[in-house]
């Protein structure tokens, strides 16, 4: 159990710092817009942008089994484990072939969004709070982002919102797993 606490601990922070790699764009001349562009187009530019999304794709694949085991017994938790496997398979695809049609970005929002269900259903209440509350701020960007994308302004803006809101919950996720590990068995009824 300790173990699986660290591995899991151990890969969710480096798939969180590696996903947040995008914020190199300050950095590193690329020649896209954070205000008009989405953060999508990055992929196009400088590799280190595709590199590091794919260790953070990898490192969120891999977190899964360790999550697995820390959670409980319960079809809600094993989901919260599976969606971020997924959500890390989804992530080396997008690495792999970057699309800026945004169906990608729209699928990774689409298993972010049942991962974060899941925790409303098994989280205890002080943290299912926070899921909560991370759940509409992902409903809220995503649909920022897709007004933004008809609308063509500052797509740019709220992609990157996406992308920290995404961090910041799989982060959460991180910490819960390592500070407060639930426990092996369901309750019986």
């Amino acid at each position: 159990m300790r173990t699986a606490r660290i591995a899991s601990a151990l890969l969710m922070g480096m798939a969180v710092i590696a996903y947040s790699g995008w914020l190199l764009e300050f950095f590193v001349p690329t020649g896209v817009s954070p205000v008009r562009d989405p953060a999508d187009a990055l992929l196009a530019g400088p590799p280190v942008f595709r590199i590091l999304l794919a260790i953070s794709g990898a490192a969120f694949l891999l977190a899964g089994p360790p999550l697995h085991r820390l959670g409980p017994v319960q079809w809600q938790a094993r989901l919260s484990s599976i969606s971020v496997s997924v959500f890390g398979v989804v992530v080396l695809f997008q690495a792999a072939y970057p699309d800026s049609s945004g169906v990608i970005s729209s699928l990774l929002s689409i298993v972010l969004v049942i991962g974060v269900i899941s925790l409303v259903l098994w989280w205890p209440p002080g943290w299912r709070r926070l899921a909560v509350i991370g759940l509409v701020v992902v409903m809220a960007t995503w649909l920022a982002v897709i007004l933004a994308r008809q609308l063509g302004e500052f797509e740019g803006v709220f992609s990157r919102l996406q992308l920290a809101v995404r961090a910041v919950l799989f982060g959460a996720g991180g910490v819960y797993a390592f500070v407060k590990p639930a426990p092996r068995h369901a309750p019986r009824v």
